[in-house]
């Protein structure tokens, strides 16, 4: 066990090397985080081994970076920032979010008919397309100080269209997980184990704001933050062990929930202090979870998801971007988001993998053929699309004329975290 934390000490600091490597070409880090993953694993180089990735001591550390991830939405849902978005954010990200699980469903539920693959499997793919990275495109708008109504859309859709993206992927992989049980379990098993998710979450969260909310310093914030994550991941632990029928109670849906409840409990002030304390925590678990989601990638199914990769990231794409324009024309929102909100919305990276990861570890036992179409599919689009989507972003507000020209974009590490 001591040899494997030293291990994966190790293989962050790689990771973290090869993320600024990355930056230095103005790419998300994460892209960084994900190579590096293929790059150890048993498929390539085979630091990290199978035994290692399978062994108690790292599920448990991998539970906890769940939990941790969490943070990166649930403490950005504020009630009261939220109630003023109004009705036509709500519009824009409904219709952009469905319409991009919509594309990709029927796209890929085409090609499985065809192809003899169960409909499911489309029904997957279609869940994790919906996620929408925030972090390249806000990193964008940090950078550039961007400003109009592209910008004032986009920030506030970027926390609700995850919100919506995690009630359907969890509500997905529930039915999915019945369905491959044989119909061992009862039908209302799927919204169970969202509303228990939820249910913890927020019970952990108002406990969890009597410990956070009296000012402190840095190191006891980081601390305390840690004391409260551990506790939430080991009720989530114990309930999927020895509650449930199996172990499908996801644990990151536990994390936004109660980051999102002691996030609203709490002083504003206190709340940002939080959030400046943990960062660091923050990049070293997403960190950890990208390798984990990385490793144990092989590149020849990378290779062969060719077609596949192709087909996610253009339905993808049509969905977002024609989804977005219907969304703005029913709101009557500006002419700029209509023509131009969709290219900031294609970023793909960050909760998109953790969404894959899941899903792969719910097939793997009873349908590793499956998981590996997933896994290399998702791992390819990730490179792929980042790389064209950021650029697309970074031209989607120039077009809409809300760049300061003067100002040099500049994705590094820290700001693309940030914005995550």
């Amino acid at each position: 066990m001591i040899k494997g934390i030293v291990l994966l000490i190790v293989f962050i600091a790689i990771a973290i090397m090869v993320g600024k490597l990355v930056t230095k070409v103005k790419m998300p880090a994460i892209l960084g985080w994900l190579l590096t993953g293929m790059m150890i694993g048993p498929y390539a180089l085979g630091w990290l081994s199978n035994g290692m990735l399978n062994s108690t001591w790292f599920h448990v550390i991998s539970s906890i970076c769940e939990i941790t991830a969490g943070l990166f939405i649930g403490t950005e849902l504020i009630w009261k920032e939220l109630k003023k978005s109004g009705k036509q954010i709500l519009t824009i990200c409904f219709s952009e979010a469905f319409g991009a699980f919509l594309i990709v469903t029927i796209a890929f539920g085409i090609i499985f008919a065809v192809t003899d693959i169960p409909i499911y499997l489309a029904f997957i793919f279609g869940a994790i397309a919906l996620a929408t990275a925030p972090a390249p495109s806000l990193s964008i708008i940090n950078e550039y100080k961007a400003k109009g109504p592209v910008t004032s859309t986009l920030i506030p859709l970027a926390i609700l269209d995850d919100v919506i993206a995690l009630i359907v992927f969890f509500m997905v992989i529930g039915v999915t997980s019945n369905v491959l049980a044989g119909g061992g379990l009862p039908l209302y098993y799927a919204p169970l184990i969202i509303v228990l998710s939820i249910i913890v979450g927020i019970v952990m969260g108002i406990l969890a704001s009597f410990i956070l909310k009296k000012e402190c310093d840095k190191k006891s914030t980081i601390l305390l933050v840690l004391l409260c994550v551990i506790l939430t991941t080991g009720v989530g632990l114990y309930i999927n062990e020895y509650i449930l029928p199996s172990p499908m109670m996801n644990l990151m849906l536990v994390g936004v929930t109660f980051s999102a409840t002691f996030a609203n409990i709490i002083p504003i002030e206190r709340l940002e202090q939080i959030k400046e304390h943990i960062n660091i925590v923050i990049i070293l678990t997403m960190i950890i979870l990208i390798i984990n989601l990385g490793a144990p990638l092989d590149f020849h199914l990378i290779l062969g998801a060719g077609v596949f990769t192709a087909i996610y990231i253009v339905a993808r794409a049509i969905g977002k971007l024609g989804g977005s324009y219907i969304g703005a024309v029913i709101s009557k929102a500006p002419v700029t988001v209509k023509k131009y909100l969709g290219f900031t919305l294609l970023p793909h990276s960050g909760v998109s993998l953790i969404f894959t990861g899941i899903a792969v570890s719910t097939l793997m036992q009873p349908a590793p053929e499956y998981a590996a179409i997933i896994q290399g599919t998702i791992a390819a689009a990730a490179v792929i699309n980042e790389v064209i989507a950021v650029i697309l972003a970074k031209q989607g507000f120039k077009l809409a004329g809300e760049l300061d020209d003067k100002k040099e974009l500049e994705l590094n590490t820290e700001s693309v975290i940030q914005g995550l």
